[in-house]
């Protein structure tokens, strides 16, 4: 079977693609992943065959995101959801996600939430396709409602009916690596049925009980700060680090931040003596020996965090899926949540002494690591997904 997957140029969403995607290879299935042209060494490094579509304009990108920190935040997250990820990402995919399935002919397409052109040229084609979800299933129904008229301006693209993607959206089989406990904590509307399948991902190593660098009081515990790959790393919310540093250093812990590969770390300015930064980390390896997390609620965080038993302390900086996965993390008791901003990180480390004081939150967030723990495996999440391809 081929298996064509589609995802944006983020470490984030295409994270949790790769055990699927793996899977697949190793049940002897051909695989490959449609992502920007700039995002070719990460596919390969992840072990897959790469089909490059085209890179959105900075031209438009820019002047968009320059926009957020002047926006309240519903507006900035809309204005992301829509004009980056709805259109101008979208609309420079599709030809060539197009191109590469008409070429290829794939039995079944895989994507993740952000990656919209794939949706549009499986429509187009008649391709089955899935949705491998990067947070609670609550954000798929955000979504859903906020990109109405950016995937009609697709469908006409596309050569479709106006509403042939909002449609095909709401009607598509959606994988989650969120037990359900989790999805449901503080969410109102939760529908037990939005869920094909729950599995576990699997693909992590288990964490080493390799000592980190010495640095600072060895007898503190250890708080791990990152904002993901992405968000630090625009010019906008490139202050977050410094609040996080600033807010942390006069309290009794020690402190390793990662900042990902794009920010240049002498730019920081003085480092406390209680903290280390690093571009990258492995996570698995920090969060064994982690007493706490403070992170902006992306998905790869908050689900690593809970499946090593770790609580967090969650500061969303400017999108829905950030704030939606505080909120479930805060309602199942796994740690606190700050308002949503720019300024999330400083008012969280206000918070930090709070959870590592609870025995409450680690204890809530064990329970969760032993329910993903008690997933299903990813081969059976496969099962599904070949079953889809056949039209069962």
């Amino acid at each position: 079977m081929r298996v064509l997957i589609s995802t944006t140029a983020n470490d984030g969403h295409f994270g949790p693609l790769v055990p699927l995607g793996r899977a697949a290879l190793a049940r002897g299935h051909e695989v490959r992943v449609a992502a920007p042209a700039s995002f070719a060494d990460t596919v390969r490094r992840a072990g897959f065959a790469h089909v490059a579509f085209a890179d959105p304009s900075p031209e438009l990108v820019g002047p968009v995101m320059a926009r957020l920190p002047t926006l309240p935040f519903d507006q900035a997250d809309t204005t992301v959801v829509r004009e980056v990820f709805g259109r101008i990402d979208a609309q420079a995919a599709y030809p060539g996600v197009l191109a590469a399935a008409e070429d290829w002919r794939p039995e079944v397409l895989v994507r993740e939430p952000a990656e919209l052109g794939s949706l549009a040229a499986a429509e187009r084609l008649g391709i089955p396709h899935l949705q491998v979800v990067i947070g609670m299933s609550e954000l798929t129904r955000v979504l859903t409602e906020l990109l109405v008229e950016p995937l009609a301006d697709l469908s006409r693209i596309a050569e479709l009916t106006d509403d042939a993607l909002s449609t095909a959206m709401a009607a598509e089989p959606l994988l989650s690596q969120v037990p359900e406990s989790l999805d449901r904590a503080g969410d109102t509307g939760f529908d037990p049925t939005a869920i094909a399948f729950r599995y576990r991902d699997g693909s992590a190593p288990p964490g080493t009980a390799v000592p980190l660098p010495v640095w600072g009081d060895p007898d503190h515990l250890l708080v791990y700060v990152t904002f993901g790959s992405v968000a630090g790393s625009l010019p906008p919310f490139a202050g977050v680090f410094r609040q996080a540093l600033d807010g942390l250093a006069e309290q009794p812990v020690r402190v390793l931040m990662t900042v990902g590969r794009r920010v240049d770390i002498a730019a920081l300015g003085p480092v406390p003596p209680n903290a280390r930064v690093e571009a990258w980390w492995p996570q698995t390896d920090v969060l064994a020996q982690a007493g706490l997390v403070l992170g902006h609620g992306g998905f790869g965080t908050t689900m690593g965090a809970l499946a090593a038993g770790v609580p967090q302390v969650v500061a969303p900086i400017f999108t829905s899926d950030q704030i939606v996965n505080a909120r479930h993390v805060a309602a199942i008791g796994a740690g606190r949540m700050v308002a949503a901003g720019p300024d999330a990180p400083g008012r969280a480390c206000r918070e930090v002494a709070g959870v590592l004081a609870d025995p409450a939150c680690r204890r809530a967030a064990a329970e969760v690591a032993a329910e993903i723990e008690a997933l299903p495996p990813v081969s059976q999440a496969l099962d599904v997904l070949e079953r889809h391809a056949s039209g069962g």
